[in-house]
């Protein structure tokens, strides 16, 4: 009779494993219906890697007598690897005397091979410590878990591809929208300066020095912004392919921070900063870099949070670690594209009408990364947008050898 029930909670689980989209908590479930009925200790679920041999568990349970013991468990692997060998079930009684007393050293254990669509793609093993032996409805009702199993694990494997294929086709949306914004971008700082250069050297007409110097300071600027795009481009590429060149050497970032703020408040004079540089620590860095993290920060912060206040802070997070805090007060980023802002060409839709290629906290968190650190942003709808970034610290001794 419990043998029956437990057909019919797996024939039932049959449904819920289609709709439940966690596959662990699938397969929690599954264990619960099939615990009292099947009797078994510990379960393991190998799959078959792409060389086609046996990798690591990829799911395991120990829920009988000796769970307390699961790291020193067994898991079967050897009757997983023979079920996929063979491709069919296999039990092993245990060869040990049956007066043993230690129960993990009578174990009985069913290799199931686990089949989706035809093909192998792994095996399951069932132990139990002391018996008894399986019977034919026991082997039964464990293949027609394995067949769950497989098909649970087949639903993973579709989602992971799904979940790839829709990262693939959102960064080649990304690109294709970054080749019309780069277009964008490049003509309209050569519109201006072949625009101003062109009546420059108009013969038909003469320019006063006034003009002629406001002229050629629009030709400079472009020419910078040009520049710099060039630059954020080629920066990039350098950064996703390890070339990036990089002088590392003792630094204070509470000093690059305070040159940064000295040069953006000779551009921007009403702006309110508030440093509080906690800590004066010594990192390993480029300094060049750094100052080109801080500076698109600042260039974000005014585009995207105008005549908002900025706080920055430095705090020691342990003996190894400093922390840079960068505080806005816009109106934030929506909660769909935090997870997305540091991906190569990733622009946030409809927060301005600033322009910009996207590569900017790109190539900020690749510099980071380069120094062995890390950087995330935190962001609150109407709260404004903090971005934290954690690097080692030198030690006073790294300091004097010039590490």
């Amino acid at each position: 009779m419990a043998i029956q029930t437990a057909f019919a909670q797996t024939q039932l689980f049959w449904q819920h494993a289609v709709q439940e989209k966690d596959w662990r908590k699938a397969l929690d479930a599954l264990i619960q219906a099939l615990r009292d009925s099947l009797v078994f200790d510990n379960l393991a679920i190998f799959m078959i890697d792409k060389q086609g041999e046996t990798s690591e568990i990829a799911y395991a349970r120990a829920i009988g007598r000796e769970k307390d013991a699961e790291a020193d468990a067994n898991w079967g692997e050897a009757i997983a690897t023979e079920a996929i060998t063979h491709d069919e079930i296999v039990l092993q009684k245990p060869t040990e005397s049956a007066e043993n007393k230690d129960r993990r050293k009578n174990a009985y254990l069913i290799g199931l091979p686990l089949t989706a669509s035809g093909k192998l793609i792994g095996a399951m093993s069932l132990i139990r410590f002391g018996g008894p032996d399986y019977t034919q409805e026991h082997i039964d009702l464990a293949k027609l878990a394995s067949d769950v199993v497989a098909y649970i694990f087949e639903k993973r494997a579709l989602q992971e591809t799904i979940a790839e294929l829709e990262a693939v086709q959102r960064q080649m949306r990304l690109q294709d929208d970054f080749v019309s914004t780069i277009s964008h971008e490049l003509r309209t700082p050569l519109g201006f300066i072949k625009g101003y250069s062109t009546t420059l050297l108009r013969e038909d007409t003469e320019w006063d020095k006034e003009t002629q110097r406001e002229f050629l300071t629009i030709i400079d600027e472009e020419t910078d912004h040009l520049t710099e795009l060039l630059n954020n481009v080629l920066n990039s590429a350098r950064l996703e392919s390890k070339t990036a060149e990089m002088n590392f050497q003792p630094v204070r970032l509470d000093i690059i921070l305070r040159d940064v703020i000295t040069r953006i408040h000779a551009h921007y004079k009403n702006l309110v900063i508030n440093f509080e540089p906690k800590e004066g620590s010594y990192i390993y860095g480029d300094s060049p870099m750094l100052t080109q993290i801080f500076e698109n920060l600042f260039s974000n912060a005014i585009k995207y949070a105008p005549d908002a206040p900025i706080d920055i802070s430095i705090k020691k997070v342990d003996d190894q670690n400093v922390q840079v805090i960068f505080a806005d007060h816009g109106k934030g980023i929506p909660k769909k594209h935090l997870a997305y802002i540091f991906d190569r060409f990733y622009r946030v839709p409809g927060m301005t009408k600033a322009t910009g290629t996207g590569l900017g906290l790109y190539i900020c968190k690749q510099i980071i990364e380069a120094h062995h650190g890390k950087m995330w942003a935190e962001s609150e709808e109407g709260q404004g947008t903090r971005f934290s970034i954690q690097l080692p610290v030198l030690t006073l001794p790294d300091i004097k050898e010039g590490v």
